[in-house]
């Protein structure tokens, strides 16, 4: 017992809420183990783990087995930190993202948690649900409740501009990812995707393939990412002497697409791409990608045997299907820590860092792209 009847577990337990109510231990944060609190307060590991016992109890922490204890998420300090009414300087990036999805969205997060916390960050994640008008919203709202800064993973690089504009003239530390905006300087970490449209076609056309399509569920102004992956593909055609062909160019009809004609649509699409001669197709996502490989097998249409398929992104399925899809390679965890470590140096230097930041990416080799079989065709 301490002077005053008060238990040695409680003063461990006063000291780790204190730290935690002035944001010294940040939400997810690791906190020291039974060990490092023995330590600190002379007392015994049965001692410090009771106080570990109390604290996960309360709702203060969260323990991983073989990990250690982290600090939770309470329900009032995030309606708090949200509404702006914290009584401490926020210390919060929002990224903003057009979807939730576990498989590649997972890779940009982490990039971005472990740089921000290394930081004593906290990120805060929002979902647009592709409406441009839910994404409009966040950016007007969010800084008006003291959020730090925003990561933007934008719809397109065509929507919200008029908004974007006023964030960068205001110098709120706004980056985006994925995409960029010409028009308006705000900083950006992208993949290459140039240079992985490029690298796409240019093994194609060294596997033979001399008639080759780009396919794309939207227009290529849509966003800045596909664009750039389509020129890459325009410029390995010049590079390996071969014309680029609008025949062989498919773009802007997601609005056509549903889960009940999927299918036949994809499957008309081959017949035409096949119809002008078509022997490899470069899509612009792995989702794209494996539409129409399923389809093709599904039509005893053979792959790579009488078409070569290849995607971008590599997605976790595209590695696991009959015929495992060739694609480039994002590294979405590099993209989200660059976009943390931006947007932050923007947050505590008050002024934009470099304009745009390309992250490379590798080409995948699977078993979807091979030789062109057939007769060559005379150029």
């Amino acid at each position: 017992m301490e002077p005053g009847n008060k238990p040695l577990y409680a003063l461990i337990i006063d000291d780790i809420k204190r730290k935690i109510e002035e944001g010294r231990y940040i939400v997810h944060q690791q906190i020291p183990t039974e060990m490092e609190l023995a330590d600190q307060f002379g007392v015994s590991r049965i001692t410090s783990k009771r106080a570990l016992l109390e604290l996960e109890r309360s709702g203060y922490i969260y323990r991983k087995r073989g990990s250690g204890s982290f600090v939770k998420e309470r329900a009032e300090d995030k309606e708090a930190l949200l509404s702006g009414k914290s009584g401490s300087p926020q210390r919060i990036i929002s990224m903003i993202l057009p979807y939730m999805a576990a498989n590649g969205h997972l890779n940009y997060i982490r990039g971005a948690t472990e740089y921000l916390e290394s930081k004593e960050y906290y990120l805060s994640i929002h979902c647009t649900d592709w409406n441009p008008e839910k994404e409009k919203e966040l950016l007007t709202r969010l800084p008006k409740h003291g959020f730090s800064g925003i990561i933007l993973y934008p719809i397109s690089s065509i929507h919200n501009m008029d908004v974007l504009n006023l964030q960068y003239i205001d110098q709120y530390p706004i980056v985006t990812m994925d995409q960029y905006y010409d028009s308006i300087p705000v900083p950006s970490v992208c993949s290459d995707n140039f240079r992985g449209g490029y690298i796409a076609a240019k093994r194609l056309i060294e596997l033979g393939h001399r008639r080759i399509a780009f396919v794309s569920s939207i227009g290529i102004e849509y966003r800045s990412s596909v664009r750039d992956r389509y020129f890459g593909y325009c410029q390995a055609l010049k590079d390996g002497g071969l014309q680029s062909d609008a025949e062989l160019v498919i773009t802007d009809f997601y609005r056509q697409v549903n889960e009940a004609n999927k299918e036949a649509f994809f499957a008309e699409m081959i017949q035409i791409l096949l119809a002008r001669k078509a022997t490899a197709i470069q899509a612009e996502h792995d989702e794209l990608a494996l539409d129409m490989l399923r389809v093709c097998l599904g039509s005893n249409i053979q792959v790579p045997g009488q078409l070569s398929i290849i995607g971008f992104d590599d997605e976790e399925v595209s590695r696991h299907c009959d015929v495992p899809l060739a694609t480039v390679l994002q590294n979405k965890y590099e993209i989200g820590r660059r976009a943390a470590e931006a947007v932050i140096d923007a947050v505590e230097r008050r002024k934009p860092g470099k304009k745009r930041m390309l992250v490379p990416v590798v080409l995948q080799e699977r078993q979807s792209i091979g030789p062109f079989a057939g007769e060559r065709i005379l150029l």
